[in-house]
């Protein structure tokens, strides 16, 4: 039977003041089955090329972060499965922004989260 979820895709925003942004992650939510779940996967040198300043340790760091509270670890331990989303998918200014939440449906919210990896995230270069 399919389950209602959600999912935000996550952002590189080195530079803020110019709205640039790369998608470096996804973060999947489907309240009836309690899943929450971060995947992430940085193309390094494509950031450098929108800030070749960019610190990628912090940005490693806020990813860690962020995958952190969707295990319910770190600081947002004490926190509901629908609580740490609701804060992960919340509007922000800083290096990590995330996009607007999209709703739907499924029966393997895993498999929803591996499928925005695969067409939303990572790279497809022509040969």
């Amino acid at each position: 039977m399919p389950h209602v979820f959600e999912y935000v895709l996550v952002r590189a925003v080195p530079r803020p003041d110019r709205g640039e942004f790369m998608n470096v992650g996804a973060i999947v939510y489907c309240a009836p089955l309690r899943f929450l779940r971060c995947g992430v996967a940085v193309d390094r040198d494509r950031l450098r090329a929108l800030d070749p300043a960019l610190d990628l340790e912090t940005l490693d760091a806020a990813l860690l972060s962020m995958c952190q509270a969707c295990e319910g670890t770190g600081p947002m331990a004490g926190s509901s499965v629908g609580q740490r989303f609701r804060w992960l998918a919340a509007p922000r200014s800083t290096i990590l922004q995330t996009s607007p939440a999209h709703t739907g449906l499924t029966e393997d919210p895993a498999a929803e989260l591996d499928r925005l990896l695969a067409t939303q995230v990572h790279v497809h270069r022509n040969a």
